[in-house]
């Protein structure tokens, strides 16, 4: 490897790693517009909710959102869309809200099954002792 080689290899890397540490400045920016952005949707999800639920049904999502944080992104959800779309043509009240969280809820149980091997309870040797 001759020096002229060598020489531009560390150009090369010095370009590389000011290219890096630069992007690295640039991010922070780049991550302030998109923290800007997540918190500007939160604000329009919450006042689509506002204007869409009472006080006492909007407790009761928050309530909701605390003990089953996946159940209350589900049902915030399909409140946005419903209300984006015009389904909803008045405010939801507690018992309607209660009445959505009840079809979400039959929707997404999950049944489970008990199954017996009743053959491994035959072929136990324990019995035949007697």
């Amino acid at each position: 490897m001759g020096d002229s080689e060598l020489e531009e290899l560390r150009r090369r890397r010095l370009a590389e790693m000011q290219a890096k540490y630069q992007g690295g400045q640039t991010e922070p920016g780049a991550q302030r517009a998109q923290e800007q952005k997540a918190k500007e949707q939160e604000e329009v999800k919450n006042s689509i909710l506002s204007q869409v639920l009472d006080q006492n049904a909007r407790a009761r999502l928050n309530t909701l959102m605390l003990g089953k944080p996946e159940k209350g992104q589900m049902v915030q959800a399909m409140l946005l869309r419903m209300a984006q779309s015009g389904q909803i043509g008045a405010r939801i009240g507690e018992k309607e809200l209660i009445g959505l969280l009840e079809n979400v809820s039959a929707q997404t149980r999950s049944k489970t099954t008990v199954k017996f091997d009743r053959r491994r309870a035959a072929l136990d040797s324990d019995d035949d002792d007697f």
